[in-house]
């Protein structure tokens, strides 16, 4: 009984220290343009803060909470749903009941999968031997990428292992037409034995534990090494850094599962990897087989481009790819952020089934230095209903506009 009010006393007394405690106020400077699932990096206010940093968050001058969660530069991250063209936002920092929307599980179907208040959003594919059909070679057997991928409805939006080209693999990011050591390499087609690509390692990272919920968002990262078969021996060419980071999205102008994609790729010795000018490889989007046929997919590009063959060739700052699904409509908007290398994207739309790549060099030729890494950056945007530009122009408006944020006392 004794213990028993010594905790109530206990619970009491932080929660009048909470109410108690100096409130800071965070001020969001206006854009020119409207924004939607705006990431916003707040600083870390002060020790009163930083000594519970759990149940944090910002209230607007509605009432409305938006919980924060703190990253590995000791930063808090909060995501605000849509922000108004020309207007400051400011939020009042706050203790309150701490409620985490956003689950990581180490026991997925086959990978590493992330839940949004239940509903399985994401999966990173850890299983090299799982085939689901008795057809497919083992020469293109292959984990680390993400399937399925999942629309707020819980449509897939992502294909595996499909029936016309089994070695497309929801997202995923190997080269094509490669030269390593004076060789003519490829990680895309593996079936041509010239290249592999394999998983290393993939796990949660260290803010987010395995089992545990976060308020705001849940990240993996995950090491691929694609190897050359050319030679004498299997020789590694280049290490594939992927890190992965799904948000809960508030008040957004409509439901929607935004993730971000970081790929860091340096070489794995001293030898650089050559990428000759081409029109596919890189990063890769692939749909569900239902998507299949000149008819089957639906493509839209932030130049307003829905012809896939007008598209093929073009740049854009964002593609879509959807189709129907057990929501009716359901697709994937790739956003680019604009200091990727030879931004706006170069596109790949195929004429005929459901994938485009997103492809530097198919404006020339470029090389992967030893020493010096490739970094390119992405955010997903998976949508149920008809493709929305407006909504698609608004979340990469938070890419070129990235919120400046002030925290006063």
């Amino acid at each position: 009984m004794l213990k028993r009010l010594i905790r109530i006393s206990s619970l009491a007394l932080a929660a009048a220290l909470r109410a108690a405690e100096p409130a800071a106020m965070v001020t969001i400077a206006p854009a020119p343009v409207e924004r939607a699932a705006l990431v916003v990096k707040v600083p870390m206010p002060s020790s009163d803060f930083a000594s519970d940093l759990k149940g944090l968050y910002a209230f607007d001058a509605d009432g409305r909470a938006y919980p924060l969660q703190e990253d590995a530069s000791r930063h808090f991250i909060l995501v605000l749903g849509f922000v108004p063209a020309n207007r400051s936002v400011s939020l009042e920092l706050r203790h309150a009941e701490a409620k985490d929307a956003v689950h990581g599980d180490s026991h997925g179907e086959d990978g590493l999968t992330i839940s949004i208040r239940g509903k399985e959003q994401l999966n990173f594919r850890m299983d090299k031997t799982r085939k689901p059909r008795a057809d497919i070679s083992p020469d293109i057997l292959r984990a680390g990428y993400l399937h399925p991928v999942r629309s707020p409805s819980g449509a897939v939006v992502t294909g595996d292992y499909p029936s016309n080209h089994p070695h497309h693999h929801g997202i995923w990011t190997p080269y094509t037409q490669a030269i390593f050591q004076g060789r003519a390499t490829d990680f895309w087609n593996m079936q041509n034995k010239k290249g592999r690509v394999d998983l290393d390692h993939a796990s949660f990272l260290p803010t987010s534990k395995p089992g545990g919920g976060h308020p705001v968002f849940e990240q993996l990262a995950a090491t691929l090494t694609m190897t050359d078969l050319t030679g004498p021996a299997p020789i590694p060419a280049l290490h594939d850094h992927w890190t992965v980071r799904l948000y809960d999205v508030p008040s957004g102008p409509k439901p929607m599962v935004v993730f971000d994609l970081t790929t860091t790729q340096v070489c794995a010795g001293k030898d650089a990897l050559e990428l000759p000018e081409y029109h596919y490889g890189s990063f890769g989007l692939r749909g569900p087989d239902a998507w299949n046929g000149k008819e089957g997919a639906r493509f839209l590009t932030s130049e307003g481009i829905t012809d896939r063959k007008i598209g093929d060739g073009t740049r854009a700052r964002w593609c879509y790819l959807g189709g129907k699904t057990s929501a009716g409509l359901s697709g994937t908007a790739v956003l680019g952020f604009p200091d990727n290398f030879r931004f706006p994207m170069p596109l790949r739309l195929h004429p005929d089934m459901p994938y485009f790549s997103i492809v530097p060099q198919k404006l020339g030729a470029f090389s992967i230095q030893p020493g010096k890494p490739y970094v390119t950056r992405y955010r997903c945007i998976v949508t149920d209903g008809e493709p929305d530009a407006k909504l698609f122009d608004a979340c990469w408006n938070s890419l070129a506009h990235p919120a400046v944020v002030s925290v006063t006392k």
